[in-house]
């Protein structure tokens, strides 16, 4: 086949497609727009292109079809850690009120919404307290406060913590957190808390976590009135190992442990990892629980911030969520909720704010998604009786107790890790952005033998195109209608002179050569000349006579 030459392709314009196909790094081109060869190879040529540009098409579709899917596959390994962050650990009795720290007044206010008592059945529930009656002229406090009352009526730490040893370290109450939760006065240990300092372990198994040795105080239960949700037929504390990012949910994901019992708790550490959207459906923005009666408008001043808001978690969202129901419904949040409402009164508590919890969560109101990242600990427990014959005599001449007091109300919890090693869970994306391209560049290299500078070229190519094409014809539109403008202009002006007519030389002309001379004849050439016409002539050096003769 014949390429142009050089002077051709200097003389034909960049927009030329046979200028293109010849220098085009795209294979196949040359072949199809190439000059000259026989119309059957070109044929042929053509079609094995558009062939071979179609399956890459497609395949190219297909790749970026797959990608829009936003597939994510899910990876689980093994690590090994030299020193982990121990969990914390949240410790509740079972028990939220101390039968003897309960007065009167405690009743009148909170006997029908968190024991069930009517006003009168309260001075037969005094006396089932071993209390006397509520003395002649009794007049209850004008308000109440609930969080007030599980802090001064519940089991306080000092009394239920008869020894504790972190990794051998003697422990105490000061190393634990108060916090609240539907069980009441609850109590966690490596909390984080204030800023303090997480505590860490360098080994695993039993010795190296935290041994706790509890008195539950069975004395100070409540006697069980009548049957509601509410009341607690069990015996012991409920336990609940935690991160530190999340708040404790202990009523609904805590273990039991039993006095008369020593729990073994073996835990193993996983860190989950979530994608966001659109590859999964996690999330790691916190929810306020505050709750805005009213929308700000425009020209309201912004609310202040409380602070800055916790990491999210599961449970912290689901509690903000409950938080903001209860607060729109009731204008008051339980002791439990985060968020800056007031605390519901005793009678909120049973009018409104127990019934629209109850109602949330019948609805399931609350979308809250997983946290893109989190960290949870697998348990295995295991129970030994304790204390046996030959230590229960010792830990009551210790404790100024019993044996039969120990043997009820004694527990022993130890909680370790298993290992040092942990797993992660990990969601990855299936089909990254560079793997796309990578195989749009590979179909594109195998089809057509192209490159991202292939395309730069045509690119390139069609502005050029639009350039010469496009823009060029509108450029030509206008200059023709520029030297039509100039033409029209031009003959304006000539028609405001003196028209000069045509030279008829006939054998009547005549012509005047000076002033004063008497015209001359011209022979006739039988045709008119105009003026305009190219012309010869001969001066007469006599006559000073002008002859005029056509040109041929």
């Amino acid at each position: 086949m014949k390429r142009p030459s050089g002077l051709e392709e200097a003389q034909s314009p960049a927009s030329d497609i046979r200028v293109f196909a010849s220098s085009c790094s795209m294979h196949g081109l040359v072949h199809v727009f190439g000059p000259g060869g026989p119309m059957a190879r070109r044929g042929l040529w053509t079609t094995a292109v558009l062939l071979a540009l179609a399956t890459l098409l497609y395949q190219v579709a297909g790749r970026v079809r797959y990608y829009g899917e936003f597939h994510h596959e899910t990876a689980l390994e093994e690590r090994e850690s030299r020193r982990l962050t121990f969990p914390a650990v949240t410790l509740c009795n079972i028990n939220p009120l101390r039968r003897s720290r309960l007065t009167p007044n405690d009743l009148h206010w909170a006997g029908p919404a968190l024991l069930g008592l009517e006003p009168t059945e309260h001075a037969a529930y005094l006396r089932a307290l071993g209390q006397p009656p509520a003395p002649p002229g009794f007049m209850p406090s004008p308000t109440f406060d609930v969080a007030r009352l599980y802090a001064r009526a519940g089991h306080a730490l000092e009394d239920m913590l008869l020894a504790c040893r972190y990794r051998g370290w003697l422990c105490g109450p000061e190393n634990f957190t108060t916090v609240f939760t539907r069980m009441g006065q609850c109590y966690t240990f490596n909390s984080g808390a204030e800023g303090a300092e997480l505590l860490t372990t360098p080994k695993g198994g039993m010795g190296n976590g935290l041994e706790v040795l509890l008195d539950v105080q069975q004395d100070e239960y409540l006697p069980v009135w009548r049957d509601t949700e509410e009341t607690p037929f069990e015996v012991g504390i409920r336990v609940q190992v935690h991160s530190q990012e999340e708040p404790p949910l202990i009523d609904q994901l805590g273990f039991g442990a039993a006095p008369g019992y020593q729990t073994f708790v073996s835990c193993q550490k996983q860190q989950l990892s979530f994608l966001p959207p659109p590859w999964g459906d996690c999330s790691s923005v916190s929810l306020d629980p505050d709750f805005e009666p009213e929308p700000s408008g425009p020209l309201d001043p912004p609310r202040p911030s409380l602070g800055p808001s916790p990491p999210y978690s599961l449970i912290g969202c689901r509690l903000a969520c409950e938080s903001r129901y209860v607060a729109r419904k009731c204008g008051c949040r339980m002791m439990h909720m985060p968020g800056g409402a007031p605390v519901c009164s005793p009678p909120q508590y049973k009018d409104c704010a127990h019934p629209a919890l109850d109602a949330m969560l019948q609805k399931d109101a609350c979308t809250c998604p997983n946290p893109c990242a989190s960290t949870r600990y697998a348990k295995e427990l295991s129970m030994v009786r304790m204390p046996s014959r030959a230590a229960a005599r010792y830990l009551a001449r210790k404790h100024n107790r019993s044996e039969a007091y120990i043997a009820e109300n004694v527990l022993m919890l130890d909680i370790f890790f298993e290992a040092l090693n942990y797993e992660t869970v990990e969601q990855k994306k299936a089909y990254e952005m560079s793997e796309l391209l990578g195989d749009i560049g590979g179909q594109m290299g195998l089809f057509i033998g192209a490159s991202l500078l292939t395309v730069l070229e045509i690119l390139d190519y069609l502005c050029e195109v639009f350039r010469d094409r496009v823009l060029g014809y509108f450029w030509n539109q206008k200059r023709s209608q520029r030297h039509s403008s100039a033409n029209l202009l031009q003959e304006g002006l000539g028609s405001q002179r003196t028209p000069v007519p045509h030279l008829s030389l006939g054998s009547r002309a005549m012509v005047r050569v000076s002033p004063g001379l008497p015209p001359l004849p011209v022979p006739s050439p039988r045709r008119s000349l105009p003026l305009n016409a190219p012309a010869t002539s001969s001066p007469s050096s006599r006559w000073g006579v002008c002859v005029f003769t056509a040109a041929p």
